[in-house]
């Protein structure tokens, strides 16, 4: 969390519309200002993986703790998100013998964006133990589906000011 006021920026992931997918449950990730999360009323789970390891270490204590055979990711700097981006994803993993399904828009992958078997945690676990911790590496030993959102290309925009939250506010 940014101590400047960007509120909205960082609320907006936790209000993920849950209703796309029942049952389910939010878990976030902060390694940080722990009591500000928490008071979203979610559980707030922290690394452990030790080292600030990345967006997998968050992604590796999230499978760990969900409650749920599949894990949805999303980074707190994108706080506009598709309204069908958890259902797009679940659709396109659905039936399929994908490991995950990540997010992209034309030819850009978002791998941050991503919908995740739990069944690869013990995977994730042997890559980030073995010093991996770049995202792209470790989903390239995995099955992966892409779903395309070109048709909401800037919702995977990353905000980082309040600046430019108040600009992307104004589109």
């Amino acid at each position: 969390m940014r101590p400047y006021e960007i509120r909205p920026h960082e609320i907006r992931p936790c209000e993920i519309r849950p209703y796309e997918i029942r049952p389910y449950e939010i878990l976030i990730n902060a390694n940080q200002h722990r009591a500000e999360y928490e008071a979203f009323g979610h559980p707030v789970l922290v690394d452990v993986i030790g080292g600030f390891a990345g967006p997998l270490a968050g992604l590796h204590v999230a499978l760990a703790h969900a409650s749920f055979a599949r894990v949805a990711t999303v980074p707190c700097d994108s706080p506009f998100l598709p309204a069908d981006l958890i259902a797009r994803l679940a659709a396109a993993l659905h039936g399929s013998e994908a490991d995950l399904a990540v997010a992209r828009t034309f030819d850009q992958p978002h791998p941050v964006f991503a919908l995740v078997r739990k069944t690869v945690l013990p995977h994730l676990t042997q890559f980030l133990e073995g010093g991996g911790r770049k995202i792209d590496a470790w989903y390239a030993t995995l099955k992966t589906v892409e779903v395309a959102f070109d048709d909401e290309a800037e919702a995977f925009r990353n905000i980082n000011t309040t600046d430019e939250l108040k600009q992307a506010d104004r589109r």
